[in-house]
């Protein structure tokens, strides 16, 4: 499922489209994910509006600002302290989100970012993720959708292809479907529908991407066929 709908989720938030439901309910990994960001929430709610909270050190706000990348000003930003709105901060980052932003999200929503051990309980949370590869995502003829997609992998092993379009082309009648293709099309693997214009999918271990390594989003109709329509939004090779 996409960050920003989990920590809404976790927020109390009823944001979920039926299709995530029914994805949350079967992956293990995203209902982790829930249930980690709930325990931030829930913690920083029960520390109660009168509860004093402890200004961070100096250099906790430059680790949150080189894990984010953030730009000088919103460096300067939150060198200013408890007093600054986090969301503000994170909205000046200067690189596409990573797995860790949510937590900030989440975290901040509540207030929980301002207080020293908020922050320093977030940055040992932090899950790193390397990208294996990237692909640029090109319109197919009729379409004026780009995007691009990524690969990132954990220290456990897993991946996840991350896709974001420029914009959801989804009509009533229709969804999105990502796939991972072979060059030559002769083979190709589903890994998700896409709901709205950023998606998150987590990839089978076994799933060669040197032979399936062209990413491809189609417009699919709502009429019980699992096989792709040929009617494809955009696709481009992973290159690592």
């Amino acid at each position: 499922m996409d960050d920003d709908a989990l920590a809404l989720l976790a927020l109390g938030e009823q944001v979920a489209s039926p299709t995530e439901l029914v994805h949350l309910e079967g992956c293990e990994r995203c209902t982790d994910e829930l249930a980690a960001l709930r325990a931030v929430v829930d913690l920083a709610r029960s520390a109660g509006a009168d509860t004093a909270l402890v200004a961070p050190a100096p250099e906790v706000w430059e680790r949150v600002a080189d894990e984010l990348d953030l730009t000088p000003q919103a460096r300067a930003l939150a060198a200013q302290g408890p007093s600054t709105n986090p969301v503000v901060s994170i909205g000046t980052r200067r690189r596409p989100r990573s797995r860790a932003t949510p937590w900030v999200a989440a975290a901040a929503a509540v207030g929980l970012v301002v207080g020293g051990a908020g922050v320093w309980w977030w940055t040992t949370r932090a899950e790193p993720v390397t990208v294996l590869a990237t692909a640029t995502l090109e319109p197919l003829p009729g379409w004026q959708a780009t995007g691009s997609a990524v690969v990132e992998t954990s220290p456990d092993g897993s991946r996840v292809l991350v896709v974001d379009l420029s914009k959801s082309m989804t009509s009533p009648d229709a969804f999105q479907e990502v796939w991972l293709l072979t060059p030559d099309v002769s083979g190709l693997v589903s890994v998700g529908n896409l709901d709205g214009a950023t998606g998150r999918f987590d990839l089978p271990s076994g799933l060669d991407l040197t032979k399936y390594s062209v990413v491809d989003v189609s417009q699919e109709a709502i009429d019980g066929n699992p096989a792709h329509s040929g009617d494809s939004i955009v696709r481009g090779p992973l290159r690592a």
